[in-house]
């Protein structure tokens, strides 16, 4: 049934009032559909003369060319490439004149034939209105459009509609003088800026390819098949096959197989990658089956691929790390500054991937109540912290997971597969600072399969902390277990900040830290007031760390206890905020104590600079980052012989006890003389330059970064064509370890966050996700 349009309100009567207004109407609509029209007959023009603009700019300059080479031939052997050129310069250039004064003549005709039946017939009185006139307008034009575009269809394909079949005279002619001058001018030499006719026929020919390129996507793409489908299927589970014992070169070769019973023909870049690379071909024929459709895959979840795309000759690091600023804590700061100098060297690309928490949880962890609306508005606030302590400019990009807050624990476990958030493009080398922490839970891609080269630092002794808790015996030797299998699954290379941590496989003993460069120039500082005269140290003795039992509260409170009365007069300024603040200061006044609490603050602040000793007696620290600051700024430290302290023991305002009556034979010790500067030896061990070249050097990270041909694009899925022992074991230990983290009741019985297998509505909403359902949908392989 044939749509009729709705007259307007005011038609409705036989008056002359309402056929007037009618009239108005329809005049006006008429004026609407021209204007329209010839603005998109203009377009059409200007697009068309912009293709002839440059089809005639092109065969100027190769005439202007042969123009060139005809004022100065060469001395042999020239005539007949000359006289072939003088052809085309007198013979092709005025066919090519006749065609575009026909084309520019052609389009005006177009224009003129539909606007003349536009206009309504003259004389026109009658005051019916007949609203089919709109209709035939619109055909008048769509003919006369129809028939422009075929004319110059026809033209620049080389066919006119009255000829059809015969070739058009102008390329016929031009190809047969090429044919002829190619033929005879194959050895001799022209000057003028093209080397040889040879040359000039090839450019030539290039430059008649623009008249006639075939549209993109214009090949119809035949979808894929069944054996396709199968050959990708099991390319796709190689990991998984690698898992029950099918080896990689029998799955290599079953694609192969299933591949190699197509006949179709691939695009001219297939062929140029060799029978045997039946891999690339089906990733070929997958891509333009994808692009036939459409299709673009973006390869990322939280940045905009396009802004960060990696170059062939880059390497790529991501470092992916349990906390964020402005939690104070050290996988905070420590691994902020490491992502931070290595980004110094152009060889590599920095990621730092660190967590985000909803706003309830902010709460929790940040102090002051500080919180943020969204991630961009806390990488603003990490990066301006960090350049304010930096004496460069920090490289470095900030990516964020989905993390969330454990009370019990007191520390944030990551939601969901955190090795997504790293695009497959930028997966070249990872950095997992405190690995058993991000993988006791993780359930998703391998890291040691998706990244080249997996290196984990260990930063916390958690068995250290869970034997004081309440079945500490059972819980540890679980976990000692744990973290054995997760490091030698997920991680190629193991670095240990001190010998107090587990002894992990694949794991070697080296203070890869540093210290803030602030605390470098504090103490440079301070020197310079000594040599000057000045006081440096107005004040005595003071602790710093978060206030939790297990920071060194308890240590500190028994020993001044025990040794009260030898350390009569002996004042001691704490400085920390934490879960357990009542019950220390509580405990610290019925021990009659002479303590004084302050709220915790930066270890940089102005009214810190003055004391002379820090006191740490902690033994459940690694690697006391206080500790190291502290003598950076030259004070004496005062702390237990233990492992977590054997790199500060090589400085000599270092002063270590075993017992409590050494402690206090080394507090007297401080109190009563001046530390030493620092050499400039001891200085640069504890700057973060050092902290780098040690890091680089036993974590192999150099040797990988010097290998040629492992770039960021290669070597996605490791193909070890005869695994050892070794490798299988930890593949099973992988996979069994996945298998295990899928199962929501075992996540509940040992210990995780209730739905943390996937991230949440709100980390969806705070971050722009997709619902985990459908990143992973069930049917998906």
């Amino acid at each position: 049934m044939e749509a009729r349009a709705s007259p307007p309100p005011s038609i409705g009567g036989g008056g002359s009032g309402d056929a007037s207004a009618a009239l108005s109407f329809i005049s006006k609509g008429w004026r609407e559909v021209r204007d329209s029209a010839s603005a998109d007959l203009r377009l059409m023009r200007a697009r068309a003369d912009s293709l002839r603009t440059l089809a005639d700019r092109e065969l100027e300059q190769l005439l202007a060319s042969a123009s060139t080479t005809l004022a100065a031939p060469p001395p042999v052997a020239a005539g007949a490439p000359i006289a072939e050129l003088e052809f085309v310069r007198k013979q092709i250039q005025p066919k090519i004149s006749e065609l575009r004064r026909q084309y520019a003549s052609g389009e005006r005709d177009l224009g003129r034939r539909v606007l003349e039946r536009w206009a309504p017939p003259r004389g026109a009185t009658s005051t019916r209105v007949d609203l089919s006139g709109i209709t035939a307008i619109r055909n008048a034009l769509v003919s006369e459009v129809d028939v422009g575009a075929a004319w110059r269809r026809a033209a620049w394909s080389g066919h006119v509609e009255e000829e059809e079949g015969k070739e058009w005279e102008v390329v016929r002619m031009i190809r047969d003088g090429l044919k002829e001058l190619e033929r005879r001018s194959q050895t001799s030499e022209i000057f003028g800026g093209i080397r040889s006719p040879g040359e000039l026929v090839e450019k030539f020919k290039s430059s008649l390819k623009s008249f006639n390129m075939e549209p993109l996507g214009s090949k119809e793409v035949l979808p894929l098949d069944l054996t396709e489908i199968v050959a990708n299927l099991v390319r796709q589970s190689g990991p998984f096959l690698d898992q029950l014992g099918v080896r990689r070169e029998l799955c290599d070769k079953l694609v192969e197989t299933l591949y190699s019973k197509q006949n179709r023909s691939l695009s001219a870049e297939t062929s140029l990658l060799g029978d045997d690379n039946s891999g690339d071909e089906l990733d070929l024929r997958i891509a333009s089956v994808l692009q036939s459709t459409g299709y673009r895959a973006d390869d990322g979840l939280w940045n905009e691929p396009s802004k960060h795309e990696v170059l062939d000759d880059k390497r790529h690091v991501a470092i992916v790390t349990t906390a964020s600023l402005p939690w104070m804590t050290g996988t905070a700061v420590n691994p902020l500054f490491r992502a931070a100098y290595l980004a110094r060297n152009t060889k590599q690309d920095v990621t730092l991937l660190v967590p985000w928490l909803c706003k309830s949880d902010q709460e929790l962890v940040y102090p002051n109540s500080m919180t943020f609306s969204s991630p961009e508005e806390q990488e603003t606030y990490i990066k301006n912290w960090l350049d304010e302590r930096l004496g460069f400019e920090s490289n470095i990009k900030i990516s964020f997971y989905p993390g969330k807050f454990s009370k019990e624990r007191r520390s944030i476990i990551p939601a969901g597969d955190t090795s997504q958030f790293i695009s497959s493009r930028e997966a070249d080398i990872a950095i997992l600072e405190e690995p058993e922490h991000l993988n006791w839970y993780h359930h998703g891609d391998r890291w040691t399969d998706k990244f080249n080269h997996v290196i984990g630092v260990v930063h916390t002794n958690y068995l250290e902390y869970i034997k004081r808790e309440k079945n500490g015996a059972v819980q540890a030797f679980l976990v000692k277990h744990i973290n054995n299998w997760v490091t030698r699954a997920y991680c190629d290379k193991v670095l240990r900040l001190s010998a107090a941590t587990q002894d992990l496989p694949k794991s070697i003993v080296c203070n890869v830290h540093g210290v803030n460069p602030k605390f470098l120039k504090i103490g440079d500082k301070i020197v310079a007031d000594r040599e000057n005269g000045q006081q440096s140290f107005s004040k005595g003795a003071y602790f710093l760390g978060k206030m939790v039992w297990a920071k060194g509260y308890r240590e500190l409170l028994d020993l001044l206890a025990k040794r009260k009365s030898d350390l009569e007069g002996f004042k001691l300024d704490v400085y920390g905020s934490g879960e357990d603040s009542q019950e220390v200061q509580s405990t610290a006044r019925k021990l009659d104590l002479n303590l004084n609490f302050f709220k915790g603050r930066d270890h940089a602040d102005d009214s810190l600079h003055g004391y002379k000793v820090f006191i740490n007696p902690s033994i459940s620290d690694v690697l006391c980052t206080a500790t190291a600051e502290a003598l950076a700024m030259g004070k004496f430290v005062i702390c237990a012989e233990h492992p977590s302290n054997e790199f500060f023991m090589a400085f000599p305002n270092c002063l270590t006890y075993r017992t409590p009556e050494e402690f206090v034979a080394r507090v007297n010790e401080a109190m009563a003389r001046e530390p030493q500067p620092l050499t400039p030896e001891q200085r640069y061990n504890l700057s973060w330059e050092a902290a780098t070249e040690r890091f680089m050097e036993y974590s192999d990270l150099d040797k990988v970064l010097s290998q040629p041909g492992e770039g960021v694009h290669r070597n996605k899925t490791r193909r070890t064509l005869q695994p050892n022992l070794s490798d299988i074991m930890d593949g099973g230990l992988a996979f069994a370890h996945h298998c295990l983290t899928g199962n929501e009741v075992l996540r509940l019985a040992t210990g995780a966050i209730p739905n943390t297998r996937d991230y949440d509505k709100q980390h969806c909403v705070d971050m722009s996700l997709l619902p985990p359902q459908v990143q992973h949908p069930v049917y998906g392989w």
